[in-house]
Parts: structure tokens; C-alpha cells; sequence
């Protein structure tokens, strides 16, 4: 095993069973297959992560920790996190953080991150501080820090460094002059930080105004500030606030969840006269969610758009309903209206057409049109067939050499039974294409 080749790996997800099939093979009772890759001499992570998670499961530590050994043993971080885990989780704490503190020595900042927190947990709050402490501008290790700090009983010392990471004069972190006038911060988080600590030291009241005064940071359409509304009932002052796209959707999928259906749909379309878009897919999605499916068309067919995202959720919204008809209607009119048809649409024909029954005719068209053979309009048509029940129509279309294309056959095959045919697949490397030939001088096109 080598460090390297395990984390390109599991971060492209190639040449190893992903973890969702590993969940699965588990699920129908191919532990033998997951447990001979855990333990291969060039094992597989996932199989070996699932596995040594359902020993430590079965209250058996020491043969999960035999598993991981090997992957540990090379020294990649991700392995020993999991170790790390394991053995915080039974009660072996002071094991977990002799086996991380030398990759935080080693600068490995998620180790740092997770040491301290280890630290903390078992007593040793004051030396996580301190570990912390030089790494203020690193995101990752402030979150940690306030934890670890209001854990201390010392907030008040964590929120005055956040505080001088937002004074006015520091250097933008991307010129490292103070005059640039640009909004950067180092951490970028530290406002979210900065609120976090009042909110933990009870503080709420500070912690709204905070976020008030300086600007939530959003991150994954979440909105700190509305989500800190939502976790202590301030339903009023959400509504008040709820005024960017993402404050408005936190505040609609709280009213959606408490019943009241009516608020959130108002909410959303309030929001469209800022955001028609997204509002109105977001509004669509509600309605379709609440039995309003015809509504829900409505709302999509006014945006007018001919954006395959759009018509996409158009035309599932027409198959939804049993219209899948007009759906097929949709599409011919948008194709009249712009003389073509371009696959982004073209592919959305396959299931309204396999709705009407005709299927076939569907696999037919798809595979005449300019663009029906390539690799991308394969994997759509071949996940129209397994939808419809064809699986091995579905699989004899894939090519085995393609890693997005191993993505879909490898569950696939899992289905039809053909278990170590799927693992094999999926472990083999792919070819290495060559590089291309060095291209000479012209000044002809093309160039």
C-alpha cells in the first residue's frame, strides 16, 4: 500500500469500491467480498473503513484495529482519523491521541484540529489551548479553538483575538497590504466564530447583534444568522431578516416543517421578485412536495426558460402528474421555436416517452441523435434502461474503461448478482492514455 495511491483513491473514488456500494454488498450479505478487499495485500479504504466499523461494532476493537494497521502503517492521515475514532469511541483515549499527535507535529492541520479536541475531551483542555493558540488564521483550527476556549471557561480571550481579526487595517491575506480596501478576512469565518462563542456562552442577544454588525458569512446556502434564529424559536425576527435567497429558504423549510405550509409558499414568493429562479424552482418543489403538482408546473412553465436544469424539472413534474404527454409537447415546441435540439433536452424525451410506453422508440430516437453515441448520452440512455427494468440491455451499452461509466456498472452488476465481476471492474486501473503528441508550429488554422 502506498499513502499516496490510497488518497488519489478514495478522493476520485477510482480504482476501489466506493463506500455507498460498500454499503450495499453489506446490506445483501456479501461481507466475505468486503472483508477479502479490506484485508487484500493492495486493500480497498472504504472496504476496510466498513469493516473494521462493523468489528468495533461487534465489540471487537482489536481486530478492527488489525484491519487498519496496514493502511495506518503507510502513513496517511485518513487512516488514522478512523483509527483514532475507533479507539475514542471505546474508551481508549489516551491510544487516540498518541496516534495522532505526531501528525499534527508533522503539520498535518485536520490532525491538529482533531488532537486538540481529543485533548479537551480527556482533561487536557489547557494544552489543546495552547496548541491552537499561533493558528488563529487557519479556519479549520479556529473552530476548534472555540470550542476548546468557551469549553475553559476562556471566551472572552477566543472572541477578543476573533475581534482583532475583523479591526479595520488588517492586511488582505491575497496582496498583504492593509490599503487594498478588499473584504477579506483571515479566518474567513471568524464573524460566524465571533457569534459562535456568545451563542456558547449563552449570549444569544450579542451573538444576533454581531452577525447583524458585520455581516454573516454564508457558507453552503446556510445563513449562520438565520440558522441561529431558527435554533432558539425567534421566528419573528427570521421573518424580519429574511431577506437573501438563503435566510428565506431556512425560513421556509422551518415553517414547512411545523405545518405551515401556506407561510412557506409565501416566502418564496416574495423572494421571486429578487431571485425569480431559484425562488421559483424552490417554490415549485414545495407545492410538488404537498400534492399542488399542477401548481408546481405552473410555477416552473412561467420562468419561459429553455435552461436544461429548468426544463429538467419541468418535464419530472409533467411525469409526476401522469402528463407526460405534455410534457413530450413542451419539448417539441421549445425544439420548433430554437430549430434544434441539443442533447441537454434531447435526453429528457427518454422517460417521458418510457411513461407513454414506447420505450423502445425512446432508445431508438436517443441513439440516432448527433450526439446519442457519445460516452455522457450512453450513461443517461443506460440509466433509462435500469430505471425500466433492462438492466443487462443497460450494462451491455457501458464501457468499462471509463471511470463515469464503472461508476453506474459497478452497482449494476452488483444487482444482477455479478458480484465479483463488479469488484473486479472497479478495482482494475483504468488504461493510461498516452500523451499527445507534441504539436508543431503553424500559423494556419486550426491552430
Amino acid at each position: 500500500m502506498d499513502a499516496a495511491v490510497l488518497h488519489r483513491r478514495t478522493g476520485m473514488h477510482d480504482e476501489c469500491v466506493p463506500p455507498d456500494l460498500v454499503d450495499r454488498l453489506l446490506a445483501l450479505g456479501h461481507a466475505d467480498v468486503v472483508r477479502g478487499q479490506a484485508l487484500a495485500e493492495d486493500g480497498d479504504w472504504f472496504c476496510a473503513r466498513a469493516w473494521a466499523r462493523l468489528l468495533a461494532g461487534r465489540d471487537a476493537l482489536d481486530e478492527a484495529l488489525e484491519v487498519l494497521a496496514p493502511y495506518v502503517g503507510t502513513g496517511w492521515w485518513t487512516a488514522a482519523a478512523e483509527t483514532a475514532r475507533l479507539l475514542d469511541a471505546a474508551g481508549r483515549g489516551e491510544e487516540a491521541i498518541s496516534l495522532v499527535r505526531p501528525f499534527a507535529a508533522d503539520g498535518e492541520r485536520s490532525a491538529l484540529h482533531d488532537l486538540a479536541l481529543l485533548l479537551a475531551r480527556h482533561g487536557q483542555g489547557e494544552e489543546a489551548y495552547e496548541l491552537l493558540l499561533p493558528h488563529t488564521t487557519d479556519w479549520l483550527i479556529a473552530e476548534a479553538l472555540v470550542e476548546v476556549g468557551v469549553g475553559l471557561g476562556r471566551g472572552e480571550e477566543v472572541a477578543a483575538l476573533l475581534e482583532a481579526r475583523l479591526a479595520p487595517g488588517n492586511a488582505c491575506p491575497r496582496c498583504d497590504s492593509p490599503e487594498c480596501g478588499q473584504p477579506y478576512r483571515e479566518p474567513f469565518n471568524a464573524v460566524n466564530l465571533l457569534a459562535s462563542v456568545r451563542e456558547k456562552q449563552g449570549r444569544t442577544d450579542e451573538a444576533i447583534a454581531v452577525l447583524h454588525a458585520y455581516g454573516p458569512t454564508v457558507v453552503n446556502s446556510r445563513d449562520p444568522l438565520a440558522e441561529l434564529l431558527v435554533r432558539h424559536a425567534r421566528i419573528d425576527e427570521l421573518r424580519a431578516y429574511a431577506g437573501t435567497p438563503e435566510a428565506v429558504r431556512q425560513l421556509a423549510e422551518l415553517l414547512e416543517e411545523r405545518g405551515d405550509v401556506a407561510g412557506a409558499v409565501d416566502a418564496y414568493r416574495k423572494l421571486a421578485d429578487e431571485d425569480r429562479w431559484n425562488a421559483s424552482i424552490l417554490l415549485a418543489e414545495l407545492l410538488a412536495r404537498h400534492g399542488r403538482g399542477a401548481e408546481a408546473i405552473e410555477v416552473v412553465r412561467a420562468l419561459d426558460s429553455a435552461d436544461d436544469w429548468v426544463v429538467d424539472q419541468l418535464c419530472r413534474l409533467f411525469a409526476a402528474e401522469g402528463r407526460a404527454q405534455e410534457g413530450l409537447a413542451h419539448l417539441d415546441a421549445l425544439k420548433a421555436r430554437r430549430g434544434r435540439e441539443e442533447w441537454e433536452l434531447s435526453r429528457l424525451r427518454g422517460p417521458l416517452m418510457a411513461a407513454c410506453g414506447r420505450l423502445d422508440e425512446a432508445v431508438a430516437q436517443a441513439l440516432a441523435h448527433p450526439e446519442g453515441r457519445s460516452p455522457y448520452a450512453l450513461e443517461s440512455l443506460a440509466r433509462l434502461l435500469i430505471d425500466a427494468g433492462r438492466p443487462e440491455e443497460a450494462a451491455a451499452l457501458l464501457d468499462t474503461d471509463r471511470l463515469d461509466h464503472r461508476r453506474t456498472l459497478g452497482p449494476l452488476l452488483v444487482e444482477l448478482g455479478r458480484v465479483e465481476e463488479a469488484v473486479t471492474l472497479l478495482r482494475t486501473p483504468r488504461p493510461q492514455l498516452p500523451p499527445p503528441e507534441p504539436a508543431g508550429y503553424s500559423d494556419c488554422p486550426p491552430f
